[in-house]
């Protein structure tokens, strides 16, 4: 069952998804998604299986075009009329991958933002994922100057 957003009270479960799809250095900090919940919590998208998350997707909006790095941690940079949504992670517990899930909560929050007269969406990529964001309409911007995790990204959008 797909939900509209998380709430406060699922911080240990996206938390612990969070530690089991990226490196330390390029995922949340359990305060950092603390801080992301308090500030915006409707910008997660959960999917759950008999009551418990297996994915989620979470960002800030903002005017800003780019996705900058300081916006990973400083949650005080979300702004609630921002015209582009930033995604800063797409995570699944990696029992349930391969099954859509992830795919079906980014259809949920383009759907979502379309609907609240955004501008569009924003994320930053490794190469290998290039290709799968395409496949939701995203086009890539190239290898933005991004530093975070110390890996290169690719910046992509959509635009609507």
């Amino acid at each position: 069952m797909c939900t509209d957003h998380a709430v406060p009270a699922d911080l240990e479960r996206l938390a612990e998804i969070e530690a089991v799809c990226f490196p330390p250095a390029e995922g949340a900090s359990r305060a950092s998604l603390a801080d992301r919940l308090e500030h915006y919590s409707d910008r997660f998208w959960v999917y759950e299986e008999d009551g418990r998350i297996v994915s989620f997707v979470n960002g800030l909006c903002t005017d800003n075009p780019h996705l900058q790095d300081e916006m990973f941690d400083d949650a005080g940079l979300h702004s609630a009329k921002g015209c582009w949504q930033m995604i800063f992670g797409v995570d699944t517990d990696p029992a349930c991958r391969g099954r859509g899930l992830a795919g079906r909560l980014i259809r949920a929050l383009i759907d979502d933002c379309r609907r609240e007269g955004r501008k569009g969406v924003v994320l930053t990529c490794k190469d290998h994922l290039v290709s799968w964001y395409a496949h939701f309409g995203f086009a890539d911007e190239g290898v933005c100057g991004s530093t975070h995790g110390g890996v290169a990204w690719h910046e992509m959008r959509l635009t609507f």
